[in-house]
């Protein structure tokens, strides 16, 4: 499988937008699900969203209402818009393809691609 890969990230300031894209090589084919993760400097990995094979779509409560995720099956991608940003929002954020098989698993996680939300 070619790398996962994220990109889109950047610096706002509260209120502001961003919109992340993540590169998920197979996942369309190989009917993967994709999820994007956080993790702000000293803290765990959570879970922000998901989107599965049939197109349904999950949410952490933290962003519910400000984020949504969508794909486009035609590039492989899938895409995290970001609205209303807080300071909290700020990490690195990751995308992962996620699935039952092997061709959804192997080498499925992206390096992250880097938020900052200043006051």
């Amino acid at each position: 499988q070619e790398e996962v890969m994220e990109s889109g990230g950047g610096s706002v300031q509260a209120g502001g937008s961003l919109r992340l894209s993540c590169r998920a090589p197979g996942y369309t084919s190989n009917n993967c699900g994709v999820d994007w993760y956080r993790q702000a400097a000293g803290k765990s990995r959570e879970w922000v969203s998901s989107i599965r094979p049939d197109g349904s779509t999950s949410y952490a409560s933290s962003v519910k209402g400000r984020f949504t995720i969508s794909k486009d099956p035609n590039e492989d991608a899938v895409y995290l818009q970001m609205d209303n940003l807080k300071p909290e929002d700020s990490a690195l954020y990751s995308c992962k393809r996620t699935g039952s098989t092997w061709a959804c698993e192997y080498n499925a996680w992206g390096p992250g691609t880097e938020v900052s939300v200043s006051s």
